[in-house]
């Protein structure tokens, strides 16, 4: 094993983010050779590549569905045991923490603001979107999506 070729691979890319900024791999001579990542990540310093155009930034989303690959997936490979992807066992879920800051964090004029914001913002949305966000807020807690 070669150190000093592990501690580059290391290191020249977080070089590249501290000179360059973020978007260090979208400057054409950094870029992966004949491949391009179509993702959800835009914006910030030295943004080269077009910011991706007008495309949506958010999954789901009712503009276009992202095509995730099953095949790309890593093959399970014995080590000690057996290691794939798993479901963790925790209740780690989305909601939850969205919930309890509403409902314990927040005062009643806090709620009332969230929820004010929420209503200006989804107005000028399609019909489709905003049910769509009533759902999820509504999986926090049952009086955020229903204020």
């Amino acid at each position: 094993m070669d150190k000093m070729l592990q501690g580059r691979l290391f290191s020249y890319p977080d070089t590249h983010r501290h000179r360059l900024g973020a978007n260090y791999d979208q400057i054409p001579i950094n870029c992966p050779f004949r491949t391009r990542v179509h993702n959800c990540m835009r914006d910030g310093p030295m943004s080269v590549n077009g910011n991706q155009g007008s495309a949506p930034n958010y999954e789901p989303n009712s503009l276009r569905t992202f095509d995730f690959k099953s095949d790309a997936r890593h093959a399970p490979y014995r080590v000690t045991g057996i290691i794939a992807r798993y479901k963790p066992a925790h209740p780690n879920d989305d909601f939850a923490q969205a919930g309890g800051l509403y409902r314990r964090v927040f005062t009643d004029k806090q709620r009332k603001n969230v929820v004010d914001n929420i209503k200006e913002h989804l107005k000028e949305a399609g019909k489709e979107v905003q049910e769509r966000s009533i759902k999820m807020f509504q999986k926090a807690d049952a009086g955020y999506g229903n204020s």
